[in-house]
């Protein structure tokens, strides 16, 4: 059975404000989406903030990278002002300030661990370190989810009670052994790739399935009809938030 949100926002607040930020998280929170999804990155003095791309220039102002910067000088950096004149001045959060916001908000969160290169295994260890530190007092514990199989080992190494998912494009043949060794609860996937039968595959064996990015209601009906779990979208204002669903409903409201 999972455990988890069936409908997630995807980096936040999908498409409706600037990604990975705490205006993003407030906007899933207005459209009563109670479930997140956000990518997390080492800054230059190890301090993991949230935010997607390595590279600054598309939602981050400036040039370079996240790991030229400390976390304050990327906190002080406009992240908001990509998407409009109404996020100038949002910087990049720390994961810290995600999470608090997110445990205050009563919101469930897939952490995916996004290491700039050459810092998977320190990304992922210090992810799940301060993860564990963050829920020590209790809370809905996060599904920790990545693409970089040496960050999800790290993980594991670091809290080995906290669940992780392995996010892949297309799944590979191997992907029963390797989840194994991984020691995963779920896989991720890109859902236009995905077939039922790799669904129901990857079901018989015990795991769940949860895909990215799914943005329509026709699509989201189709893939819950296969058997997957839950899945991400960037349309929160079209599809209805649900903590456990079989079929998912349309919604038109304005916020």
């Amino acid at each position: 059975m999972w455990p988890y949100p069936r409908t997630v926002a995807h980096r936040g607040g999908g498409t409706l404000a600037p990604e990975n930020t705490i205006a993003a998280l407030r906007c899933g929170l207005a459209y009563g989406y109670r479930a997140v999804e956000f990518d997390v990155m080492l800054a230059k003095d190890g301090v993991p903030v949230v935010v997607h791309d390595v590279d600054l220039g598309r939602t981050v102002a400036g040039s370079g990278a996240i790991p030229d910067y400390t976390a304050a000088q990327l906190a002080a950096m406009d992240a908001g002002s990509w998407f409009g004149p109404q996020f100038a001045g949002e910087g990049v959060p720390t994961f810290e300030a995600v999470v608090a916001y997110c445990k205050q908000q009563g919101i469930w969160m897939n952490i995916e661990i996004k290491p700039a290169p050459g810092f998977e295994v320190e990304t992922g260890e210090v992810v799940a370190r301060l993860t564990r530190q963050y829920f020590a007092a209790g809370g809905s514990l996060p599904l920790l989810s990545s693409f970089s199989t040496a960050a999800l080992e790290a993980a594991r190494a670091a809290a080995p009670e906290l669940a992780r998912g392995w996010l892949v494009d297309e799944l590979p043949d191997d992907w029963l052994a390797q989840a194994r060794t991984l020691g995963v609860v779920a896989m991720h996937c890109d859902h236009n790739i995905l077939t039922r039968q790799q669904v129901q595959a990857v079901k018989a064996e015990g795991y769940g399935v949860f895909c990215y990015t799914v943005n329509t209601v026709e699509r989201a009906d189709e893939l819950l009809g296969w058997g997957v779990d839950g899945f991400c979208t960037d349309r929160i204002d079209a599809i209805e938030y649900m903590e456990d669903a079989t079929e998912i409903r349309g919604q038109t409201r304005r916020v």
